[in-house]
């Protein structure tokens, strides 16, 4: 009966978001104090022991979407934006250019520093009219790319530190390929409807190399301490004060990107709560529904949960979870920061109505790769790496001791 309360807590609490969505952090916020509230009262449940698993998840989640929402305001009054208006072609090309911009940029970023940044030039190069179909192809456009690479999102890290070799993961860029291009031609049409992109034919000067040093230095600091620490927003942060020697940061995008933060945080703990200890047996069908459940729930631990069942093909496993959030704008993280660029973006309906290619871009991605590729479950290349399962039996749902655990963001 808990079980079933705390999930409907949770259901609630998504679908106030999705009718109220001006209310989102309310909302939210008063959705994980009623989920605490029911595991203090009706469970065995340590609040501390808990926070004290997921304070990665928390220092992480907060401080990259805060710190990139400064690097993204760093790359706008960097003039690079403009310089864009005179490489890209006008016109529908030039938008689907850009959504390539941002899904290569996210195989070697993280997803959202590349949907910022593409976020920040889509304000220049369509003078800040753009289509909310637009947006949600930059979001997915972002954890699109990120889903063939290890160090292109945390989920497809999370299987890569399994001893899974890499590329057993890249053959996710089949399905990403596929729903980019389904997706990028339908957004690129509905842009150019609303705004195209006209080309420059005029010079707009250089740009500030050491606003772009800056965007790069945090990029750096990212990187670094993801890899020294598991920490990339210390890297983030160390990075943002040290650029204040050379530019000063706009503090006046903090706020906004502290709201979206606490919002999208709210989220991710109550769904970290919820008394999810097994999922359903392995299978293609199986990778396939924790994608749709991705734009729900938190990718995270269902990644976490999948790799300690095993018998995934993990190449199918990072396009469904790596891609499936961008269903919704408060699905993945890249979401949640897109829309604190573009408050209208705060629309459940909206974007289901507006980004209908983007849902069917995942359907047409997960079939390509189905009859490309097919579902190949293997071990870890190292032998039976942590949480590998045991592939000479079939597969089966064996209930854990402890529910999902908090890793780095999404």
């Amino acid at each position: 009966m808990t079980t079933y309360l705390l999930f409907g807590l949770f259901a609630a609490t998504l679908l106030g978001i999705a009718k109220y969505h001006k209310f989102a952090l309310p909302i939210a916020a008063s959705g994980l104090a009623l989920v605490v509230l029911t595991r203090l009262t009706l469970t065995d449940f340590h609040l501390g022991h808990h926070l004290a698993h997921e304070w990665r998840t928390i220092v992480n989640l907060g401080g990259l979407l805060v710190g990139f929402a400064v690097l993204a305001n760093y790359f706008e009054r960097s003039h690079l934006p403009e310089k864009l208006t005179e490489v890209l072609p006008g016109g529908k090309l030039g938008a689907f250019l850009l959504l390539v911009l941002v899904f290569v940029l996210s195989a070697v970023l993280d997803n959202i520093a590349a949907a910022l940044i593409g976020g920040s030039a889509a304000i220049t190069l369509f003078q800040r009219r753009v289509h909310i179909g637009y947006l949600a192809a930059i979001v997915a456009a972002s954890n699109a790319g990120g889903a063939g690479s290890v160090v292109g999102d945390t989920t497809t890290t999370m299987i890569w530190i399994r001893q899974y070799a890499w590329t057993d993961v890249l053959h996710a860029a089949v399905g990403a390929a596929v729903a980019l291009g389904f997706f990028g031609w339908f957004a690129c049409r509905q842009q150019h409807s609303l705004q195209p992109l006209v080309r420059s034919k005029h010079s707009h000067g250089g740009f500030d190399v050491a606003q772009v040093g800056v965007v790069l230095l945090i990029l750096v600091g990212a990187i670094s301490t993801n890899i020294l620490l598991e920490l990339p927003a210390v890297g983030v942060w160390a990075a943002i004060l040290l650029a204040q020697l050379v530019r000063k940061a706009d503090w006046r995008v903090v706020p906004p990107a502290a709201f979206g933060a606490l919002f999208l945080l709210s989220l991710v703990l109550s769904a970290s709560m919820m008394p999810v200890e097994s999922l359903p047996e392995a299978s293609m069908a199986t990778a396939f529904g924790l994608g749709i459940v991705s734009a729900f729930f938190d990718n995270i631990p269902l990644t976490e949960l999948a790799l300690k069942q095993g018998g995934y093909d993990v190449g199918f496993l990072a396009y469904c979870v790596g891609y499936g959030g961008s269903m919704l704008w408060f699905g993945s993280s890249a979401g949640v920061a897109i829309s604190g660029l573009f408050t209208e973006a705060k629309s459940a309906q909206r974007w289901l109505v507006s980004g209908w290619h983007v849902a069917v871009g995942y359907v047409l991605g997960f079939a390509a790769m189905a009859l490309l590729l097919g579902w190949h479950p293997h071990a870890p290349e190292g032998g039976r790496g942590k949480g590998a399962a045991d592939h000479s039996a079939p597969p089966v749902s064996v209930p854990q001791e402890q529910g999902p655990s908090g890793l780095p963001i999404k």
